[in-house]
């Protein structure tokens, strides 16, 4: 493609030839894990997507155009720079415009990769809807994006920070279909269970592609399916140091301040040094199993179509 949208050679080959193929955001490498880690994480990410049948297509605004498939050169760039953009969907054309580098969002990049042709996008945790928000109205942007994109995000729920059940209210209200992976549980980002169920459960990934394929024959809306994919217990963040971080944090967000899309960066980093790393751990392995998930409901997408 060209114009503002440039699609690495493998990606579009790909996307061409029906091949399948995950896109990622680029917050999580930016704003969400330390410089450095990061890098490495990165390559993790993408050797996750390929280990398990599909094509990595992680997403940026780097020199004036938004990249989608980036190189290792790119990847250096998102990960070691401290001047990255954290880019919703209304901060694209600005960010074009002014020729500011910048990190997709979930909602970003579930926009930008379903109008480049992919159709499975794997994060770590979803936006949702923010505690106070019957105050603040602070909702995030992935909600209603993903209530006009057909695409299959594959996540470990939402963070745990936000209002779990007002996001999954929210979800009903925009009819965005939530599927358990393996689990009647809908997880919280850290947690295995955030207390909540989920509406429907899968157990192969063949079947999220089913669903996805359903719901393009019934052509009803232009929603998107949550695969939500908790990881087991055992791997979970222990819940009581989990719930005692968060009480801590929350009462930092106060004391400071912060708001909008300056709550989830503080937290996370607020987590990584309350929990001696070990939310950084989880974080990690959350992403990289949603990675690999993303692949194979992709190869389940792409066998679908052939």
């Amino acid at each position: 493609m060209t114009g503002p949208l440039v699609v690495s050679d493998e990606v579009s080959a790909a996307v061409r030839a029906g091949r399948p193929v995950v896109a990622l955001e680029s917050t999580i490498l930016a704003h969400g894990l330390p410089r450095g880690e990061n890098r490495q994480v990165a390559a993790k990410i993408e050797a996750a997507v390929r280990a398990n049948g599909a094509v990595p297509a992680t997403i940026a605004v780097l020199d004036g155009a938004i990249r989608i498939g980036l190189g290792a050169a790119e990847l250096d760039r998102l990960c070691s720079s401290a001047e990255i953009a954290k880019l919703s969907v209304r901060d694209l054309g600005v960010a074009l415009a002014l020729g500011v580098p910048g990190a997709t969002t979930v909602a970003s990049t579930a926009a930008l990769a379903h109008r480049a042709g992919i159709s499975v996008f794997a994060t770590g945790g979803l936006g949702g809807v923010h505690r106070e928000a019957g105050r603040t109205f602070d909702v995030s942007a992935d909600l209603r994006v993903l209530a006009s994109t057909p695409i299959v995000v594959v996540c470990a729920g939402v963070k745990s920070i936000l209002d779990v059940g007002g996001t999954l209210e929210y979800l009903e209200t925009l009819s965005v279909p939530v599927l358990g992976y393996r689990s009647d549980r809908f997880p919280g980002f850290y947690l295995s269970d955030s207390g909540f169920t989920v509406p429907w459960r899968i157990d192969e990934p063949e079947q999220a592609a089913a669903v996805l394929a359903a719901r393009r024959r019934l052509a009803l809306d232009q929603a998107g399916v949550v695969v939500a994919n908790p990881l087991p217990p055992d791997r979970q963040l222990d819940p009581e140091l989990h719930d005692r971080t968060l009480a801590q944090g929350l009462a930092i967000l106060a004391a400071e301040s912060v708001t909008g899309k300056d709550v989830t960066p503080r937290l996370l980093a607020h987590f990584h040094a309350a929990t001696a790393g070990a939310s950084l751990r989880v974080n990690v392995e959350l992403v990289l199993s949603n990675a690999a998930l993303a692949a194979r409901i992709a190869v389940a997408v792409a066998g679908a179509e052939s």
